[in-house]
């Protein structure tokens, strides 16, 4: 159908429901990753993307903070801008398979990613937790990783945003930046 004169044009197809309001944003690029290209298959290291981040420079792998036993790292397909992850350096797949140490490490780097998103982005909540094996929804099940996705009142339902697209404000390199920056400040003090 077509606007008033000088006004935009819209396209329509029969066929695909009611009209209603909403407009689309297509994107066809995040199909390599609904359809799991690329992503590592077994339970080796070999082409693992976890075991491979830590070999490359912070900025490029897009990772925050760098432990001991485990690291924090953007999500490189965020559920919301902030979204990261908290990843052994261990190829290891089950939680109970953690060391001490690397459980514990594990949780005070969570801890710490809290605060500093909160400190940079104003998060109102958290949705925590990690997927335990493909049926349980781990895209990357051979390698533990714990996800901490920021939340604000009135952003979109966690589940509808793992089946279709959300909006970032915000390109993962900016974000980075500015947790990272943030990392090292002890949150709360403005130093």
């Amino acid at each position: 159908m077509k606007a008033e004169q000088g006004g935009p044009e819209f396209a329509g197809q029969d066929g695909v429901g009611v009209p209603d309001a909403l407009q689309r944003l297509w994107t066809p690029h995040r199909m390599a990753y609904i359809k799991g290209q690329d992503k590592p298959e077994g339970d080796e290291p070999p082409g693992c993307p976890f075991c491979r981040l830590p070999s490359l420079d912070d900025e490029q792998a897009l990772i925050l903070a760098r432990g001991e036993t485990v690291y924090a790292v953007l999500n490189l397909y965020p559920y919301n801008p902030g979204h990261l992850m908290v990843v052994p350096y261990r190829h290891v797949a089950d939680y109970p398979e953690l060391t001490p140490a690397e459980t514990r490490e594990l949780a005070e780097l969570t801890q710490h990613a809290m605060l500093v998103v909160r400190a940079v982005s104003a998060a109102h909540g958290f949705n925590i937790g990690m997927n335990q094996g493909v049926i349980a929804g781990a895209g990357i099940a051979a390698h533990l990783h714990q996800h901490l996705v920021p939340r604000w009142g009135g952003d979109a339902n966690f589940m509808p945003v793992i089946g279709h697209t959300k909006v970032l404000p915000q390109l993962l390199g900016e974000t980075r930046r500015l947790l990272a920056d943030a990392w090292e400040v002890p949150p709360g003090t403005g130093e």
